[in-house]
């Protein structure tokens, strides 16, 4: 694909700022500049994607994100980030970001991230042991410390809070 070139990255640039700022329509209208040949590049979508989060525009999100799978399907990230949007999409819920993150599982078996999120959704559809193992999992792959503080502070987490620091 090609590279993202002035004016393009002026005009991503500016959406970035402007997301960072939380102004998420003038994000959008930044990204509507960019060259049409070039609002598909990765780095387009994914300030495309971060837009529709903030927006609370969900099924938008799952799109895009689905768009970057495809695109760069070896990026870690781009996986989490189709299973969270589809979490909240119309239609979605967690069995279909759980089926996605099964996948990436696979493709990832070392990325904590994907299994502290496994934890997240088993948690919420009521199966503490998967959620516990699905945990400690994240645990050995990741910063203990880290996760373990981020798991505290998740609410999808709360039926095993008290049990954390036994993990």
């Amino acid at each position: 694909m090609k590279s993202l070139e002035p004016p393009d990255t002026f005009h991503l640039s500016a959406a970035t700022g402007w997301l960072g700022l939380g102004n998420w329509q003038e994000a959008l209208e930044e990204l509507e500049k960019i060259t049409p040949a070039l609002r598909s590049h990765p780095e387009v979508l994914l300030a495309r994607f971060e837009i529709h989060t903030k927006a609370g525009k969900w099924d938008m999100a799952a799109e895009t994100a689905c768009a970057l799978v495809q695109i760069r399907p070896k990026e870690a990230q781009f996986w989490i980030s189709h299973a969270y949007a589809t979490r909240r999409m119309t239609g979605g819920g967690i069995p279909k970001a759980k089926e996605i993150l099964g996948k990436a599982r696979t493709l990832f078996p070392k990325e904590p991230l994907i299994a502290y999120n496994l934890a997240c959704y088993e948690c919420q559809l009521g199966d503490v042991t998967a959620a516990r193992q699905w945990l400690k999992s994240a645990l050995v792959l990741g910063d203990p410390k880290q996760l373990k503080q981020m798991a505290l502070r998740d609410p999808d987490l709360q039926p095993i809070w008290n049990v954390i620091g036994e993990i």
